[in-house]
């Protein structure tokens, strides 16, 4: 049965939508079966895969407000075994939209559901903000990744998140686990850097993933040509970063079983 992982943080600019979309290629080249699923209005997950987030006419949007099944909006990537659940600007409007309905945290739950049999791991972009969709994405999910930057203001805010967290366990979802806390952005040569680092695992220890992202040139040029650092540039930096990342994670969950 497949894991399904957030990957979460209200403040923007953390490298959210570059994990998902790298951790996922990544798991892919490592052969896990893996569906990504873009639960962020500016669809920069769906863009990073090399989809036009134009050309989209079934995604998210559509099997949250439940016009379609999840499974219905699957579509095949250029990444080997990565599938994508597509997103697009129409999806700003679904908060507003669930924001009446019965049992609104459980949209996401209820419709991936029958997914997990297909996939190893079931990853979930989310929008920089702890609204109505972030918040379906972490009812729906069994653990949570957070990336956290190596810069000065990096602590800030996590605090709420992790309040967001405890109030989803006691509420809506009492299996929620944290995954992982990543560090990513980090620059050796800055000793702010490196302090951000010491900082993050005195206070969380064992919540912080081994794997350190780097930051790398090719990492942020990647993006713009529709494709993940394993494909762009196998041999960079950033594809040794996220390939450590998901080997590291996957040899964790085999230790939880």
């Amino acid at each position: 049965m497949g894991k399904i992982i957030a990957i979460a943080n209200q403040k923007g600019g953390v490298g959210k939508t570059t994990t998902t979309v790298n951790l996922a290629a990544s798991l892919g080249v490592l052969e896990k079966k893996v569906l990504l699923i873009d639960a962020d209005p500016q669809a920069n997950a769906t863009s990073g895969l090399g989809v036009d987030v134009d050309s989209i006419e079934l995604g998210t949007y559509q099997f949250l407000e439940h016009s379609k099944t999840a499974a219905e909006t699957i579509i095949k990537t250029s990444s080997p075994n990565v599938d994508l659940i597509p997103s697009h600007i129409d999806l700003v409007a679904i908060e507003i939209e669930l924001v009446d309905m019965d049992r609104r945290e459980y949209m996401m739950k209820q419709a991936i559901g029958d997914l997990r049999d297909a996939y190893d791991y079931i990853l979930i972009d989310c929008a920089p903000s702890l609204g109505l969709l972030t918040l379906n994405a972490l009812t729906a999910a069994d653990s949570v990744i957070i990336p956290i930057q190596c810069e000065y203001f990096a602590l800030e805010g996590l605090g709420k998140l992790l309040n967001t967290i405890k109030s989803v366990q006691k509420i809506h979802n009492p299996d929620l686990d944290i995954e992982g806390m990543l560090l990513t952005m980090f620059d050796s040569r800055l000793r702010l850097s490196n302090q951000v680092v010491e900082e993050v695992r005195k206070h969380f220890a064992d919540m912080v993933f081994d794997t350190i992202i780097q930051r790398n040139v090719r990492l942020s040029e990647a993006p713009s040509y529709g494709e993940s650092i394993i494909k762009y540039d196998a041999s960079s930096k950033g594809a040794e970063n996220y390939l450590n990342l998901a080997k590291e994670m996957v040899t964790r969950n085999k230790e939880k079983v």
